[in-house]
């Protein structure tokens, strides 16, 4: 599995070094063939923080909010590019840093400071300590330039040893992300995630309608359960049921060791894009794959559709947390008795 890099330059300020800094480091470690993601802040462009809720419940209300934590959410470990104001880190950072709570959670994290007199030291040591403070670990072996000695023209200056610097602490990163993959993708004493990327969801063939209906079963009983009634259809369909949704519904599945872990379906109803039985076998959970699946149903539907619904138990809280975090919002319109409807506009 591939290690995804998230490289965040801190500095949004006219005339500002970070992008130099950034660049130079892409170019220093090209030849280890990782994924690095530079997500430059000033192209970002996050408002000075303007949720209502606490970060630490996932509750988004914006949509920059949302975009910003799939990038974050989606990164195995973070390289920090980051100056130094008045011996402190750019406000812009720390901001960034605010927007999220668990998408940080369990992650490596590497800094790289520039400066004049102290190299960014200072404000290397600020950033670490919000970074620990959600659970970052700052892995040392941090890199510092000073930019008198180590850039020219606006340009870091390559060299043999500031490469050399970079690629080596970029492997340390990588290696202790994968130590960390079982705290931040999975959870304590769960399952190995699943990526549910396009090239491991498959179509529901008729030959999974057995696993197909055992899976419904065991994920509802949780609602059944949270909203204290037993007649919800997941839990009384028939295997003959299951079988003829595959007529009506375009289904899709995940398999982890032979086994179906995740399934969800979708299917177009005039101008709504309507997305169902989203479930993940209770081993798999915690793991990613449910938003997964999620983001994959939605990018199926038709580029004229603009508008995707679901619905949910009026009292499933985490199901309507996970939504809410993917973009959808609580709206009126029918329902079934019981449930609660939610929406969201799809991009074009």
């Amino acid at each position: 599995m591939s290690t995804r890099i998230l490289m965040v330059i801190a500095s949004t300020r006219p005339g500002r070094l970070g992008p130099a800094v950034g660049d130079w480091f892409v170019r220093a470690t090209a030849e280890l063939g990782v994924d690095l993601d530079v997500a430059d802040l000033a192209e970002v462009n996050l408002p000075f923080l303007d949720e209502p809720e606490h970060p630490s419940t996932g509750i988004y209300q914006h949509e920059h909010t949302r975009v910003w934590s799939r990038r974050v959410a989606d990164a195995d470990a973070f390289v920090f590019v980051t100056s130094e104001y008045n011996f402190a880190m750019p406000a812009t950072l720390k901001n960034a840093f605010d927007y999220l709570h668990a998408e940080w959670a369990w992650k490596p994290c590497l800094f790289v400071g520039y400066g004049n007199t102290s190299a960014g030291t200072r404000g290397v040591q600020m950033a670490r300590g919000v970074a620990g403070s959600l659970r970052m670990l700052s892995i040392g072996g941090d890199i510092f330039l000073r930019i008198a000695d180590d850039m020219r023209d606006g340009v870091v200056v390559d060299s043999e040893r500031l490469n050399g610097r970079a690629a080596a602490a970029l492997r340390e990163l990588c290696r202790v992300a994968d130590v960390l993959r079982p705290l931040y993708r999975d959870g304590i004493s769960v399952a190995p995630a699943v990526r549910a990327d396009a090239a491991e969801v498959a179509p529901a063939l008729p030959a999974d309608v057995a696993e197909l209906l055992v899976l419904q079963r065991c994920c509802w009983v949780d609602e059944a359960v949270a909203n204290a009634r037993l007649d919800l259809p997941a839990l009384l369909e028939s295997e003959g049921e299951v079988r003829e949704s595959l007529r009506t519904w375009s289904t899709w599945c995940v398999r982890s060791g032979g086994r179906l872990v995740g399934s969800v379906r979708a299917r177009r109803d005039g101008d709504i894009w309507e997305i169902g039985r989203l479930m993940v076998a209770p081993d798999h959970r915690r793991t990613g794959l449910g938003r997964r699946l999620l983001a994959f149903a939605e990018a199926q539907a038709p580029d004229s559709v603009e508008v995707a619904t679901l619905f949910t138990g009026e009292r499933s809280d985490r199901n309507i947390l996970l939504y809410q975090k993917s973009g959808y919002a609580l709206t009126g319109g029918t329902a079934p008795a019981g449930a609660v409807r939610l929406t969201k506009p799809l991009a074009a």
